[in-house]
């Protein structure tokens, strides 16, 4: 589909689920990529870390794409760059922060010469085909988050990007209510905004009332040792973080590899230059426990980062008896069972647990619907365009525009294609908008042929026959509930087999495995309850 005289919208990840996000805008014969970010694994693909939008429809159309511009750094906007970008062969688009930590990926990946990543380092319009682009600063729970001013021959976009409204941002210097109303003034075709909170009835908070939270909590716990837990991303939270460390005569330790890649990056970029120093881990533990404030990855329930490890004394940092620990973060919707289990090792250590329901230590860095109707009567634009959200939100955030009074609400998901302008904006047609998973270290369809049977094997075990031509019969199996009754299953199924192949003997080669199969499911079945996968190896001369 090559977009004619005209101005197009389509999500091809980021509508319909919270991450993930890949939007597309076309315009006289071009596309522009707005973020190129994925989703993390979770229980429908076993085995599996990393998620990405199908590209499948703008690879097909490489030729059109002129680039893509990256509106900040969270994962869920950059983090399938690196896997990506190359194929894609055109430039890429970031503020500085953001440029320093896709630098970063792309050369982990060693494709960093081989990828055009052009920096942004003042907020003038640039040019990309028929889209002009200026980046507009507004605050988020990461540094330099951005929305995008895209002006067409068509209509001015507003694309929000990730953003709240802050008055004690910590961090940087959003955009003014003056600024975004100048905007308005000059007229906004459509607003395609996030829609993450839009049930949140309060607007987010500011970064300064979580100063005064963790200040007034860690200034409670005087004598014991306090680990703080958040988003390592949260530049705005580490230098609150600092603030408090030095405000409350503590030492400041960080504890994950993620925290010390985003503090670099972030002091090479200006921001935390007055993050005081900080302890080696190795030195913590040799502290008095009222003169260290550790700032841990982890919060999440990630097996493997820093407070998982603190939680099942496996890492250096030690957590005793009456110690704390803060989740200076939101729970994630599908983390909750991981958070759960590190939440319970804490607890039963005699390790007190604060979370964001307790003390204001956390603020979204998403607006709540105050600041949705804030921006609506800023911006005033003519069509609103939610994204960033499941359907319920993103259904929300239509009906909330329309009470707002924007004359026009437009709803759509992945695949959608979507014409704003010229005439009546509306759907018009569809392209492919699937998943792929990163497997390994192969990046396949999340609905192929390899996930389908890791998910019946996981649900139903696996059992494994050969056979050869003399009636001999070897199983074996595994994830069945047979530990005691295993070696009795065994002779029961063998014996099936064996009778069965013997009955099939002169059939052809496909029914006789068809027939072994069979029989050793239903061994399988009567013994255990279970359906389990089954694989024949037929041994002939």
């Amino acid at each position: 589909m090559i977009p004619g005289n005209e101005l197009v919208f389509c999500a091809l990840g980021g509508s319909g689920e919270i991450g993930m996000n890949v939007n597309l805008y076309g315009c006289q014969g071009k596309w522009l990529m707005v973020d190129l970010g994925m989703t993390f694994g979770m229980n429908e693909y076993p085995g599996v870390d990393l998620v990405f939008a199908d590209l499948e429809f703008i690879e097909n159309e490489r030729e059109n794409l002129l680039g893509i511009v990256l509106t900040h750094a969270h994962e869920d906007h950059i983090g399938a760059v690196p896997y990506f970008a190359e194929e894609l062969g055109v430039p890429l688009y970031a503020t500085p922060f953001t440029a320093k930590l896709v630098a970063a990926k792309l050369e982990e990946a060693g494709i960093l010469d081989d990828v055009e990543l052009i920096v942004i380092e003042d907020l003038e319009q640039f040019q990309i085909g028929p889209f002009g682009i200026r980046y507009v600063p507004l605050a988020h729970s990461i540094a330099e988050g951005n929305a995008l001013v895209i002006e067409t021959p068509y209509g001015r976009i507003f694309h929000t990007g990730d953003w709240k409204l802050d008055d004690e941002p910590q961090i940087g210097t959003p955009a003014t209510a003056e600024e975004l109303t100048a905007i308005g003034d000059e007229g906004v075709l459509a607003l395609v905004c996030d829609s993450t909170n839009v049930f949140n009835p309060s607007a987010s908070g500011s970064e300064g009332e979580v100063y005064k939270g963790l200040l007034e909590e860690v200034k409670r716990h005087k004598g014991k040792r306090v680990l703080v837990t958040t988003f390592a991303s949260n530049v705005a939270r580490l230098q609150t973080l600092g603030d408090v460390a030095r405000k409350t005569g503590r030492r400041l330790c960080v504890a994950g590899r993620s925290l010390d890649r985003i503090i670099r990056t972030g002091q090479a970029c200006g921001y935390l230059k007055q993050l005081p120093d900080l302890v080696d881990i190795e030195e913590v533990n040799d502290l008095p426990r009222d003169e260290v404030l550790i700032v841990a990855t982890g919060g999440q329930g990630e097996p493997r980062a820093a407070l998982a490890r603190i939680s099942e004394g496996t890492h250096p940092i030690k957590l005793e008896k009456g110690d704390v620990v803060l989740f200076s973060s939101r729970q994630i919707p599908g983390n909750e069972i991981s958070i759960g289990r590190i939440q319970n090792r804490l607890a039963e250590a005699g390790v007190e647990i604060v979370t964001d329901r307790q003390s204001l230590i956390h603020v979204s860095g998403h607006p709540g619907r105050p600041e949705l109707k804030a921006l609506y009567g800023w911006l005033r634009p003519q069509i609103l365009l939610p994204v960033h959200g499941e359907i319920r939100h993103m259904k929300e955030q239509a009906r909330l525009g329309r009470a707002s009074g924007i004359p026009k609400a437009v709803f759509q998901k992945n695949g959608d294609l979507v014409r704003l302008a010229p005439d009546h904006p509306g759907k018009f047609g569809e392209v492919r908008a699937g998943r792929l998973v990163l497997d390994g270290d192969i990046i396949c369809p999340a609905d192929g042929e390899a996930m389908v049977m890791r998910r019946r094997i996981a649900y139903n075990g696996v059992v494994s026959v050969a056979a050869d031509h003399k009636g001999h019969v070897e199983i074996a199996a595994m994830g069945l509930p047979l530990d005691e009754d295993y070696t009795e299953f065994l002779e029961e199924a063998r014996r099936d087999v064996a009778e069965a192949l013997h009955k099939a003997r002169k059939a052809d080669r496909d029914a006789r495995i068809e027939a072994a199969r069979l029989a050793a499911r239903r061994a399988a079945t009567r013994w255990s309850g279970k359906k389990p996968q089954v694989q024949v190896l037929l041994l002939e001369d």
